[in-house]
């Protein structure tokens, strides 16, 4: 057993570790690197001297030019000039400073200020002639002519308009008719065409609203004069200018008050809407006005309501108008019969005598 004194604990600067070397079980002193004179060196290099790497020697000088900022920079310029000990090298790079423009609007330009001038085509005729008679039994009031109309001089001539097809479809005219019969409507079928602006255009989007407000006038004067017993509105744009000024006679402001109620429809509208009526003369000799109904537009431009409910529409029309046609053609003959009537009366009392 060892003794106490053996196992007493050693101070700790005593148990200072021996140097590190290379002498061990490897042998490592042999694979040292030897100096052509024999001594030994921690460095490969040849002569003795320690080799140094050429980025540690090197030198970076940076140069930033900046100007002003009342002379208005663009761009900053920076210069990077690398030198070391084998090669010299200058960089120069751009980087393009991001600047807030103030502008004003400038008032030649601005859209409130500058109204919106109306196209116009001046190599075609600017206006359309209306096909308008007495004792029509209805009134197509249109919305303006379009470019091919205006070229040909006859109403609806575009091939993509629907206004002439529809009118035999739904029964208003017992044969399908082209545009160059339109001046022939009111002798034939007791048919009536006019428009509530005459200045063509190649869409409605071209039109104000303030031609179409001056067109409203134009039109009561024409039902006043011509006295058609019905008005068809192809179109429901024509129908809200025609309500909005309306509504402006009666002293409501604001647009609200010259929109169409939320529970519109196309169709037949009130007797209180009839157009022609002159102001404290409603009902004299007879005349209450003519009756509004409100169709579809007709043009190949207008794809809000299918084909089918145009169609509905316009045959609801076309009901009335074949009615209306022939009751008339039944007041003629029985007209007749009373004149002839009378002549053979008058000839049998002349043969009495």
């Amino acid at each position: 057993m060892a003794s106490p004194e053996a196992t007493t604990a050693m101070p700790d600067e005593e148990r200072t570790p021996p140097p590190p070397t290379f002498a061990g079980r490897l042998k490592l002193e042999d694979f040292k690197f030897a100096n052509s004179n024999g001594s030994a060196s921690a460095s490969p290099s040849p002569g003795g001297t320690i080799r140094r790497s050429a980025r540690l020697s090197s030198t970076t000088r940076s140069t930033t030019i900046t100007t002003s900022p009342s002379s208005c920079p663009r761009k900053i310029t920076t210069t990077k000039t690398t030198t070391t000990a084998l090669t010299t090298s200058t960089t120069t790079t751009s980087t393009p400073t991001k600047r807030k423009l103030l502008t004003s609007p400038s008032p030649s330009r601005s859209r409130s200020s500058t109204p919106k001038r109306p196209k116009t085509y001046d190599n075609i005729p600017q206006s359309l002639p209306d096909a308008l008679s007495q004792n029509l039994i209805l009134l197509f009031i249109g919305l303006n002519p379009g470019i091919s109309t205006a070229i040909t001089q006859h109403a609806y001539a575009h091939p993509t308009n629907l206004f002439w097809r529809l009118l035999f479809s739904s029964g208003i005219t017992p044969v399908l008719c082209s545009p160059i019969e339109d001046r022939t409507l009111p002798e034939r079928f007791q048919l009536g065409l006019t428009n509530i602006v005459g200045r063509p255009t190649r869409n409605g989007g071209e039109l104000s609203k303030g031609e179409m407000d001056e067109g409203v006038e134009v039109l009561e004067e024409k039902v006043r004069r011509w006295r058609p017993e019905g008005v068809c509105v192809v179109g429901k744009g024509i129908w809200e200018a025609i309500y909005r000024v309306r509504a402006r006679k009666r002293g409501v402001k604001g647009d609200k008050g010259g929109k169409l109620p939320k529970d519109w429809k196309y169709g037949w509208q009130d007797e209180s809407q009839n157009m022609g009526v002159v102001e404290g003369e409603e009902g004299k000799d007879g005349w209450k006005g003519a009756r509004v109904f409100v169709a579809t537009s007709t043009s190949g431009l207008a794809a809000t309501v299918g084909r089918q409910e145009k169609e509905r529409i316009w045959r609801e029309l076309g009901e009335w108008v074949e009615r209306r046609r022939g009751e008339r053609k039944r007041e003629e003959e029985g007209k007749q019969e009373e004149k002839e009537e009378g002549v053979e009366g008058q000839a049998g009392e002349t043969t009495s005598e």
